[in-house]
C-alpha cells in the first residue's frame, strides 16, 4: 500500500477512534457520578462494570490505532476500578479521587495523541453534577425521623427509607457531605416500576395457577391434570418466585418457593393429594396475592412520604 494510502487509512481509523472515545468517556463519567451516590448493590455492580468495560474498550482500541500513551493511561486505570467493584467493601473518597485523576490523564493523553480536545468532564455530565443537593447528614436525620412515623402507621414495612439512609451513611463514611437528590428520585422511580411489574405478573399468573389447582380438586389426584399443564404451572411459579427475589418481596418469595416444590413433586411423582389440601393451597395463593397488593401499596405510601420531605 502506498505511503499516502497508509496515512489516509490511519487518519480514518483515528477519526473513528475519537468518536468512540467520546462515547465511552461519556458513559464512564455518567456511571462514575452515579456510583459516587452509593447506589444499591446490584446497581453498583452494573455501574462499576460499565466503567471497567469502557476503559478496557478505550485502551484496546487505542492499541489498535497505535496510540501507545492513551493505551497505557487507560490500562493504568484498571487497578483503580477494581477497588470499586465490590459494593460491600469500604470505598473511600480518595479511591474516587484517584480514579478521577487517572481519567484526567486519559483525557490529556487523548488530546495530545489525536489533536482533538477532550474535556475533563463531558457536557452531558455537567448538568447532572449541578443538580440540587442536600447535606448528607441532614438527609439522614430527616429520613430517620420519617422512618419512625411511617413504621408506626403501616402494618407492612418496605424499608425504602432505610435503603436511602444506608446509602447516605455510606457517603458520609467516604467524606461526601452532599447527596444529589436526583439519585433519590431515580431510586424511587425504579422501585415504583419494579413494584408494578411484579404485581402485574403475580395477578396474571394467579389466574393460570388457580385454574390448574381447581383441576386437581376435580380429580383429587395429579392424574386429573396433564403433565404439560403441571410443567407449565411449575415454570410459571418459578418465574414469579424469581421476580419476587428481584424486588425483595420476602413473603412472596417464601410462598412461591413452597408452591414450586409442591407442584414439582406432583409432576415428578404423580402423588395423590387430598382436595382439602389443594383447597388450602388455593386459599394461600389468594392470600399471597392480597399480601403482594398490600406490599405494593405500602411501597407507594412510603415513596410519597419520602418525596414529601425531600422534594417539599
Amino acid at each position: 500500500m502506498p505511503v499516502e494510502a497508509e496515512d489516509g487509512f490511519q487518519k480514518e481509523l483515528v477519526e473513528l477512534f475519537v468518536q468512540e472515545a467520546h462515547e465511552w468517556l461519556q458513559q464512564i463519567h455518567v456511571a462514575l457520578d452515579e456510583l459516587q451516590q452509593a447506589p444499591e448493590s446490584d446497581r453498583h455492580r452494573l455501574l462499576a462494570q460499565t466503567i471497567k468495560v469502557g476503559i478496557t474498550n478505550l485502551g484496546g482500541s487505542a492499541a489498535t490505532v497505535h496510540l501507545a500513551d492513551v493505551e497505557r493511561a487507560s490500562f493504568s486505570a484498571l487497578p483503580l476500578i477494581e477497588v470499586l467493584q465490590d459494593p460491600s467493601a469500604r470505598i473511600s473518597a480518595n479511591d474516587f479521587v484517584a480514579l478521577c485523576k487517572q481519567l484526567g490523564h486519559i483525557h490529556g493523553a487523548l488530546t495530545r495523541a489525536t489533536g482533538v480536545a477532550f474535556e475533563a468532564v463531558p457536557p452531558q455530565t455537567t448538568e447532572q453534577n449541578l443538580s440540587p443537593t442536600v447535606p448528607t447528614k441532614e438527609l439522614v436525620t430527616l429520613l430517620q425521623g420519617l422512618q419512625m412515623k411511617v413504621s408506626s402507621s403501616q402494618s407492612v414495612s418496605r424499608n425504602l427509607i432505610q435503603t436511602i439512609v444506608a446509602q447516605a451513611e455510606a457517603l458520609i463514611q467516604r467524606g461526601m457531605e452532599h447527596y444529589h437528590v436526583s439519585s433519590i428520585q431515580e431510586f424511587l422511580d425504579r422501585s415504583a416500576e419494579g413494584d408494578q411489574v411484579f404485581l402485574t405478573l403475580v395477578q396474571q399468573q394467579e389466574r393460570h395457577l388457580a385454574g390448574v389447582l381447581r383441576s386437581l380438586i376435580s380429580g383429587a389426584t395429579s392424574a386429573a391434570v396433564s403433565s404439560g399443564d403441571l410443567l407449565m404451572a411449575v415454570e410459571r411459579v418459578a418465574q414469579v418466585w424469581s421476580a419476587a427475589q428481584q424486588v425483595n418481596a420476602s413473603q412472596a418469595v417464601t410462598f412461591f418457593m413452597g408452591l414450586h416444590s409442591f407442584l414439582a413433586i406432583m409432576l415428578q411423582q404423580r402423588v395423590v393429594i387430598s382436595s382439602r389440601s389443594i383447597e388450602a393451597v388455593l386459599l394461600r395463593l389468594a392470600q399471597c396475592v392480597k399480601a403482594v397488593e398490600a406490599w405494593v401499596e405500602s411501597g407507594r405510601v412510603e415513596r410519597l412520604a419520602i418525596q414529601g420531605v425531600v422534594f417539599p
